[in-house]
């Protein structure tokens, strides 16, 4: 029995290769959107705590998310909220096998990044329009 030499294993590519698309933006802002919807989750429960609390409570929470940072909180967790559906949506697509060629691939993903930010729009208008 002779003993052969083990095949040389491929190498993958260096980054240098790859040149960035739409399409694997979105798929990094899809993974940040997910770990921003952790702190839009505790931004929740705060709610919900303060909510079943004392007026005391209930009226530190207000007066935060009634302030500039709370209000850029809120915006980012409604619009980390669309991004990350929409790009759910891609997802369970692509799992369809539809959308994987190379045109509706990125228009995929300029629909995730413009029907993200225009969802988050109109909410806030008829958020504002009916308070």
């Amino acid at each position: 029995m002779a003993l052969t030499a083990p095949k040389p294993r491929p190498l993958s590519p260096h980054l240098d290769v790859y040149r960035m698309t739409l399409t694997m933006a979105m798929s990094i802002v899809h993974r940040i959107t997910g770990v921003g919807l952790y702190i839009g989750v505790a931004l929740l429960a705060w709610f919900l705590l303060a909510l079943s609390g004392d007026a005391m409570t209930f009226a530190t929470f207000t007066g935060f998310i009634h302030s500039f940072i709370g209000q850029l909180l809120l915006l980012g967790f409604t619009w980390a909220l669309f991004h990350h559906m929409l790009g759910g949506v891609r997802h369970a697509l692509w799992d369809a096998g539809i959308g994987l060629d190379d045109p509706l691939r990125e228009r995929l993903a300029q629909f995730t990044l413009v029907g993200g930010v225009a969802l988050t729009v109109i909410v806030w208008i008829v958020g504002y329009a009916v308070r």
